[in-house]
């Protein structure tokens, strides 16, 4: 259970730095208004299905995809 949650915090720390690092990328280089909301929403789109395959696979489900092992 205590993995479960270090590893948690480890995924949301480093897409949350992803996330920061891609919006501060598209305020200093501004794309075309389309172009730099596809990439903002396939990026969240991508986060969540992470984490949600993280969720999956503590519950003992497996998903198919694959996940960093930190052992």
């Amino acid at each position: 259970m205590i993995s479960l949650i270090i590893t948690l915090v480890i995924y949301i720390i480093v897409f949350g730095l992803l996330y920061w690092l891609i919006d501060y990328l598209l305020g200093v280089f501004p794309l075309p208004d389309p172009i730099g909301r596809i990439i903002r929403a396939a990026v969240v789109i991508l986060m969540v299905v992470a984490l949600i395959g993280v969720l999956l696979e503590a519950t003992g489900t497996s998903t198919g995809l694959p996940r960093l092992r930190w052992q």
